[in-house]
């Protein structure tokens, strides 16, 4: 999935409701679905609880089933991990850098 497809479908509004391991349910706002190596990855902004405060950002792994609906998985090995974060900072550092020319243009 190609960075300028996610932004063009993705709402900003759009959210996610996560279950927890303790069975518990988390809001969350997708951020963005965007690709590291060959696979895609989803990062979520929880909409309330402890972590919402801190701006913490969870990342999963992302794909489709065969009639479109998204899955989620966690995203186990350290290095694939290590790669998907890499990923979503460059995104946050293009995220920035678009709102600073935008800034500069008006």
């Amino acid at each position: 999935m190609s960075r300028e497809f996610e932004e063009e479908t993705l709402e900003t509004e759009d959210t996610v409701t996560l279950t927890l391991e303790d069975n518990t349910e988390l809001e969350c706002r997708i951020v963005t679905v965007f690709t590291a190596g060959e696979r895609d990855y989803i990062a979520l902004l929880p909409m309330d609880g402890p972590d919402c405060d801190e701006g913490c950002v969870y990342l999963y792994g992302y794909s489709e089933d065969p009639d479109g609906e998204p899955e989620l998985r966690y995203i186990e090995d350290d290095a694939e991990y290590e790669a998907a974060s890499e990923a979503f900072d460059e995104y946050l550092d293009s995220a920035e850098f678009d709102e600073l020319v935008t800034e500069d243009e008006e």
